[in-house]
């Protein structure tokens, strides 16, 4: 098959038509050793806590070619979430990311669009196109290849900011097994901005260092499915899942539009849930008002339990 920069520009308009906020094609190859030392080196440190997820399928986490046999090109797409509404403010707070259905759905059901209008086009008898389309659901460095397809650069937060629209998007890939005309590399335009670590309320972040998994506020009410430590709990806030106080503090944040996909709209039901409410909220009302959401990663249990420890440190300050 000829590689036209053609055929790159179409399917990048697709993913637009599909309602993907931005499109760009890197090529598969192993990741840079540099990336790849660093991310062991994160590893051997603990600091992905108890994600041991992380460790599993590591080199095919670090070499796409071992994630799919003959894989030549990944499409990188993003798809915002930015709400359009502000919750409750008399309430408790969710990570605005959790806000609408599930992103694994969204973007896997676009992710799968995307393919058959590239099979339709240039599939034939000689070189049949196959694929593999992942979000957030398999050992890919979506970051790393979301800059290496140009897409944006890795900001201080450990997020992908996208020029002039911010870091509030879901990523996702389709692997394919043919050439394409690829996007070099998105170079940082955090310059000398910290304002991202100034915000993050237990230190997770750090100017040098490494990110630290074990104190950000998203992987004690998320993925943490022990106590939160009590010195953590005093971090909280109002916030009972997840935590966005690096990405409101990134100025790039101020200049994004909200989503436009309907699928990510909230439940009115949802911003309107006021303190009183949250803490009673039975296990029938979690499951229809989560129901085809990603707060469901935490159980109803850790909701709770996070809920209670928002809840006991406004009562022990008043």
């Amino acid at each position: 098959m000829e590689v036209t920069q053609i055929q790159s520009s179409q399917i990048k308009a697709e993913a637009l038509r599909l309602g993907f906020d931005a499109c760009g094609i890197a090529k598969a190859e192993p990741i840079r050793q540099e990336v790849a030392e660093e991310f062991r080196e994160w590893l051997r440190q603990g600091h992905h806590a108890s994600m041991q997820y992380m460790e599993n399928h590591l080199e095919k986490r670090l070499n796409p070619q071992l994630l799919m046999e003959g894989v030549r090109s990944i499409v990188c797409v993003a798809l915002n979430y930015k709400p359009s509404a502000q919750q409750n403010q008399e309430g408790y707070q969710l990570a605005a990311y959790a806000l609408g259905r599930d992103y694994h759905d969204i973007v896997k059901e676009k992710l799968h669009q995307l393919a058959a209008y590239i099979i339709r086009q240039w599939e034939d008898e000689e070189q049949p196109v196959s694929y593999r389309a992942f979000t957030d659901s398999a050992p890919v460095m979506e970051r790393y290849w979301a800059m290496q397809a140009g897409i944006g650069w890795i900001g201080r937060h450990h997020q992908l900011i996208i020029p002039k629209s911010g870091s509030m998007f879901f990523l996702g890939e389709l692997f394919l097994n043919i050439p394409l005309a690829y996007d070099h590399p998105a170079t940082s335009h955090c310059g000398n901005c910290t304002r991202c670590i100034e915000a993050c309320p237990t230190g997770a972040l750090t100017a040098e260092g490494p990110f630290m998994a074990e104190r950000c506020l998203s992987y004690l009410t998320i993925e943490n499915r022990e106590e939160i430590p009590p010195e953590m709990k005093d971090k909280m806030g109002s916030t009972i899942y997840g935590c966005d106080r690096c990405q409101q503090a990134c100025p790039w944040n101020t200049m994004g539009a909200p989503t436009r996909e309907p699928a990510l709209q909230p439940k009115e039901e949802l911003m309107t849930m006021t303190r009183e409410q949250w803490q009673h909220l039975s296990e029938e009302d979690y499951r229809r008002l989560f129901k085809g959401s990603a707060v469901k990663r935490a159980k109803y249990s850790g909701l709770m339990r996070n809920i209670q420890a928002v809840a006991s440190k406004e009562t022990a300050d008043q």
